[in-house]
């Protein structure tokens, strides 16, 4: 990148973070394409500011919601900057502020009566009003109709939205009663079944919001009320589900209380991007993440409620969540990168079945995970009455998919998709270059250590100065760079021992393909598990080979050429797909 490139993309950054810390919408797609020559590079550098944004958020459980309106925490004292006066009780249209029960960073949530009907309500708004446009208080009211539409005894009912003063509002039942977080807190994990069953009636209430369109996006224990229940728990269908008819002694100190969804101020539209965040960023609690969410993608589906509903069932299993780090940026790695402790090893009492259950909610794979939450609400009531579950993994295809399903790193494939398929160009003509001059008789380890020691190195610099030129290198590319650059040193390394030995040029032939399956067998674990088969074809290959002498070299290039150009090929069509 030149230096007065550099200076463009620089001063474009500086101009939006200005603008996004003065409260005003920051379109990072309008900016793309009024910048088309700086957008790969505007789309990734901005994606690092929200990042670093977020990791000066300190609570390593708080949500993380870039340009939106975050779930209300609990907060002993006022806000100054609020526009809302901080001398309670007072009066506020028809409502009578009591008390602030929650505040989140652009929400505040206070404990009104309604004077109209005499009712005790929650009333959502939102803070520093004053710094909020048009488009902000437009999406608030979007997304408040929105939950306004779920009707489910499980979900905090919005009665009403509206404006007073200019201030926008929710109107939302009040629920006298604890967090789910700090039942957990207080009285540790619960007995599994109980634990299967509370998160039972949580997914078909979850199951009721994603039937209208509307995914969650920030599940978790302190986003579940515990408010007085005095009919039981109930099935969309009204009929008492397994959690009212288990026996109350295994309930404990919960069978007074109906869980309730609450804070949908992170939900969005399944059929649309109407949302009160943007396109691309990252939302929600880390803990509780999708991957794909914690990925910052846009096109999120039901499936991301249902992993945030395992970690739900995980903590409720163990007492933690399955990932938490000292900060949120870490603890969002590790919702890419790793696996979660097995509940059975932190906790011996969990079943099986129920463990099953669990994490088979939180695979990584989209496609891994149960379909839908109400299927995830029929194993669980099936455990729940003792009944067979569907959550056990069918063998060898479920074997299969975790093998060869992609890394979150697999994004940084596009960048190289083109260009891989130049590579296989390459290798094909330098080994078909190579097999001519055996046919020709050339005897001398000096012409094959010439070519490929000139041509993979040259070719190797302008491959990478091709990238660079593209946009910014990603740490993990360097990665796979050193381990491709390790493959050419042991394949020029080949042409040297031939000569000090002395054996006849190209008799270690073979070795250049089990080399190149090595790469492949690298990439495999950093990208994308299907790398494996060509790792599988490199080395079968380097069986074949001394078999077949007289087009040895020709098999190895074609293998090799397929195993750059079938995937440089489908990256390529994907990154043409997703800029279209």
């Amino acid at each position: 990148m030149t230096p007065d490139r550099d200076q463009a993309l620089a001063l474009l950054i500086d101009r939006l973070t200005n603008e996004q810390r003065a409260g005003r919408t920051v379109d990072i797609e309008a900016e793309a394409q009024a910048h088309p020559e700086l957008a790969d590079e505007l789309r990734e550098l901005w994606a690092v500011a929200q990042f670093a944004q977020m990791a000066r958020v300190p609570p390593p459980d708080s949500t993380v919601a870039i340009l939106t309106d975050a779930p209300p925490t609990p907060f002993p004292h006022a806000d100054s900057t609020t526009n809302i006066p901080t001398t309670l009780p007072r009066h506020f249209g028809d409502f009578e502020l009591l008390a602030e029960i929650g505040r989140g960073g652009m929400g505040v949530v206070y404990k009104a009566r309604q004077k109209s009907l005499n009712r005790i309500v929650a009333l959502k708004m939102v803070r520093e009003a004053q710094l909020a446009t048009d488009e902000d208080r437009a999406r608030f009211r979007t997304e408040a109709e929105s939950a306004a539409k779920l009707k489910h005894p499980n979900i905090v009912t919005v009665y009403e939205v509206g404006t007073v003063g200019g201030q926008a509002y929710l109107c939302m039942e009040f629920v006298d009663g604890p967090t789910l977080a700090e039942k957990i807190r207080d009285g540790g994990p619960l007995p599994p079944r109980q634990a299967a069953q509370l998160v039972a009636v949580i997914a078909r209430a979850i199951e009721h919001a994603h039937s209208l369109g509307i995914i969650h996006r920030d599940l978790k224990p302190s986003n579940i009320l515990l408010g007085t229940n005095d009919r039981g728990r109930l099935k969309d269908d009204g009929k008492t589900s397994p959690v009212a008819e288990t026996d109350s002694g295994l309930l404990r100190g919960l069978s007074a209380f109906q869980p309730k969804v609450s804070d949908f101020g992170l939900a969005k539209r399944i059929d649309n991007t109407e949302s009160l965040t943007r396109t691309g960023a990252v939302v929600g609690t880390p803990s509780y993440m999708a991957p794909e969410q914690a990925a910052g993608r846009k096109d999120l589906t039901p499936a991301a409620d249902v992993y945030a509903l395992g970690a739900i069932l995980y903590e409720l299993l163990t007492g933690r969540p399955p990932f938490q780090a000292a900060h949120p940026v870490d603890t969002l790695l590790l919702v890419l990168e790793q696996e979660p402790v097995p509940p059975r090893d932190l906790n011996p009492t969990v079943d099986r079945e129920l463990e099953m259950i669990c994490l088979k909610c939180l695979q990584k794979p989209v496609e891994l995970r149960y379909p839908t939450a109400g299927e995830l609400a029929a194993d669980l009531e099936a455990y729940a009455a003792g009944q067979p579950v569907a959550a056990a993994p069918s063998g060898l295809r479920f074997f299969l998919a975790r093998v060869f399903r992609e890394t979150h790193h697999a994004d940084i494939l596009e960048n190289w998709g083109k260009l891989w398929m130049w590579h296989s160009v390459m290798i094909l003509l330098l080994c078909f270059l190579t097999q001519l001059m055996s046919w020709s008789g050339l005897t001398h380890h000096v012409w094959y250590m010439s070519v490929w020691s000139v041509g993979l190195v040259t070719w190797g610099v302008v491959l990478w100065q091709l990238r660079k030129a593209a946009g910014p290198v990603l740490f993990v590319e360097r990665q796979v760079a050193h381990a491709w650059a390790a493959g050419v040193c042991a394949s020029i390394s080949m042409f040297w021992i031939e000569w000090l030995i002395p054996l006849p040029a190209l008799t270690l032939s073979p070795a250049v393909a089990v080399a190149a399956g090595m790469v492949m067998v690298f990439k495999a674990g950093i990208l994308s598990g299907r790398f494996y088969i060509w790792a599988g074809a490199n080395f079968v290959a380097a069986v074949i080979m001394p078999l077949v002498p007289e087009i040895n070299v020709l098999l190895f290039g074609a293998v090799s050429a397929l195993s750059f150009f079938i995937p440089g090929l489908k990256y390529y069509r994907q990154r043409q797909a997703r800029a279209a």
